[in-house]
């Protein structure tokens, strides 16, 4: 029979506001799971502190003095969504035999828990959580939302419209994740390359329950372009093509040109030449800062510098135990 220690992996940063609802709905589900067999009392929740700055690490650690059923993961400062749950990942991977991901927020619908394990139960690998509708979101978001799917597709990023971290992997997914040793992370586009069985769980996606959203525009904006960078080299091919049909346009307008002084006509041309100085240098400026792009993933790549660093751990082994 399958082995089902699953360990549910949450990355944290400043969610004081949301910890004790967030804990007290996982913890009845983990509890129900156990007590229904399909998951082994060595299952855990995981929170992974990303550096906050407020009382976040202080709930958590009481979280795991009331109930073993709760760890905490305490990174040594704060290194990013994505890094904090790749901490939580690799954790994970030496103690469960699968992992679940999903945020603090209670925005990912935690009752579809079940539903990711069967599936798991089955011999899927990787089963993602994707989102069935968008009613709840505004009509800027939900146009940006697709918008962003769309050019991923289009620069070549293999990613799953509408899934965002809500996601399972099973043992040899996650240790098939630590062979990506990359620093530039956009966990949506590698988890895809790692392949094995997967399949899909539909959920709807809620407002957050308490808190501020911590991926406003700006954010929003950098994670689409970390990850089409990190993901797909079609932005330089592209720019290759644009300098290719610049030159060819160039020697166009210089055979026409030389047409027209052949034929002896004076040729006045001041606003072609100022909108083609404009257009070609606007292009210059663009293609440079999408390769300065590229160079600055390669500069932090090759530093080789740690992707995170966990500071303290708190896990217990023995079987999950409410104190109180």
């Amino acid at each position: 029979m399958k082995s089902n220690t699953v360990w549910l992996v949450i990355p944290c940063y400043n969610e004081q506001e949301v910890l004790p609802e967030t804990s007290k709905q996982l913890r009845d589900i983990m509890h129900g799971l156990m007590a229904e067999g399909k998951i082994s009392s060595q299952s855990r929740i995981a929170f992974v502190n990303d550096g906050s700055k407020d009382m976040t690490w202080n709930i958590i650690s009481q979280l795991h003095e009331e109930d073993h059923i709760f760890t905490g993961i305490n990174l040594a400062h704060n290194r990013g969504h994505q890094n904090a749950l790749l901490a939580g990942l690799m954790t994970a991977k030496d103690y469960a035999d699968a992992a679940i991901s999903l945020d603090a927020d209670l925005q990912d619908d935690v009752g579809a828990i079940g539903q990711f394990i069967d599936k798991f139960l089955e011999g899927k690998d990787i089963v993602y959580g994707v989102r069935s509708t968008r009613a709840t979101d505004t009509v800027f978001k939900r146009g940006t939302a697709h918008a962003f799917y769309k050019v991923m597709k289009f620069m070549g990023a293999d990613t799953l419209e509408d899934h965002a971290d809500y996601r399972l992997m099973s043992k040899r997914a996650l240790e098939g994740l630590a062979q990506f040793k990359e620093v530039n992370l956009f966990l949506r586009g590698i988890v895809p390359m790692i392949g094995y069985e997967t399949d899909i769980v539909y959920y709807e996606r809620h407002e957050r329950f308490a808190g501020e959203s911590k991926y406003p525009l700006k954010k929003m904006v950098s994670f689409a372009v970390d990850g089409i960078t990190s993901c797909s080299v079609k932005p330089i091919r592209m720019i290759t093509t644009i300098g290719m049909l610049v030159f060819s346009i160039s020697i166009l307008m210089l055979i026409y040109f030389i047409v027209v002084w052949a034929m002896g006509r004076v040729v006045a041309g001041w606003t072609s030449i100022v909108i083609s100085l404009w257009g070609i240098g606007g292009i210059i400026l663009l293609s440079l800062g999408i390769i300065g792009e590229y160079i600055g993933k390669i500069y932090m790549e090759v530093k080789e510098r740690p992707r995170f660093i966990i500071e303290k751990v708190l896990y217990e082994a023995s079987p999950c135990q409410n104190k109180q």
